[in-house]
């Protein structure tokens, strides 16, 4: 299986431990951030990992080079000069799952140990329904700064906004994915210019309604996204001792 990383955010929450150095680069612990995406990716069978990079890329690059040296996961860079948004990056670099029934999504900004064998197992469930594409889901203590989701019960997305005034669920979105490769097909209309920043959440999620299905995770995940939840999740992530729970 392969999967898209999702690295090349500036990261200006973070500041300014983001002034010299990536937010996919924080270490956890003495270990990238970055890393241990690689490792937990690795345990649950992925064998390909493309990531894209724009802030601070050469530290990136100069990361991947070491990593590859000593590691078996096959792993890729995509440069953008030009930030292309989430689904943007997909949508350039698709061709790098054409050989791929289904694949994995993720923000590479998030700290977690997450069960990725449930999310692929579900996908595999929600096929015979007609599902495409499966949504890792958290219950957020503050729906109203997330991308929320509304289920049937099918468990299909039968309603997803960003950040609503007046939340119907606390089932927030994870950023952990799996694609199935009909989601391609979703992108017409939609500008495909190298200038062009496409957003998953408002671009491409809203054209996948009734074909989305959502599944709560199994594991820690948190958000690195300011310097407090930084310093929260090396607080709290639950492998402090070990490292690795995988």
């Amino acid at each position: 299986m392969k999967a898209f990383l999702l690295a090349a955010g500036l990261g200006t929450r973070l500041r300014p431990y983001t002034d010299r150095h990536p937010k996919c680069l924080m270490p956890v612990l003495g270990k990238p951030l970055l890393e241990i995406w690689f490792e937990l990716l690795a345990h649950y069978g992925v064998t390909e990992v493309l990531v894209n990079t724009h802030h601070h890329a050469d530290q990136v690059t100069a990361f991947l080079d070491d990593y590859r040296s000593r590691s078996a996961l096959k792993v890729s860079a995509a440069h953008e000069p030009q930030l292309l948004g989430s689904a943007g990056t997909l949508w350039h670099n698709r061709d790098f799952v054409a050989d791929q029934k289904d694949f994995i999504i993720a923000y590479a900004d998030n700290l977690t140990n997450i069960n990725l064998a449930k999310l692929i197992d579900f996908h595999g469930d929600i096929r015979s329904m007609g599902g495409i594409f499966t949504m890792g889901l958290f219950q957020a203590s503050d729906p109203w700064l997330r991308g929320i989701a509304l289920l049937d019960e099918q468990q299909r997305i039968i309603e997803f906004e960003e950040k609503p005034e007046t939340p119907r669920s606390n089932l927030a979105n994870a950023g952990v994915y799996i694609a199935g490769s009909e989601i391609f097909s979703f992108f017409k209309g939609l500008s495909s210019g190298q200038n062009q920043v496409l957003d998953i959440a408002c671009d491409l999620l809203p054209r996948l309604m009734g074909r989305m299905f959502g599944v709560p995770i199994e594991g820690f995940l948190q958000d690195i996204g300011t310097p407090q939840t930084y310093e929260d999740a090396l607080a709290q992530w639950p492998d402090r001792e070990r490292h690795n729970g995988f």
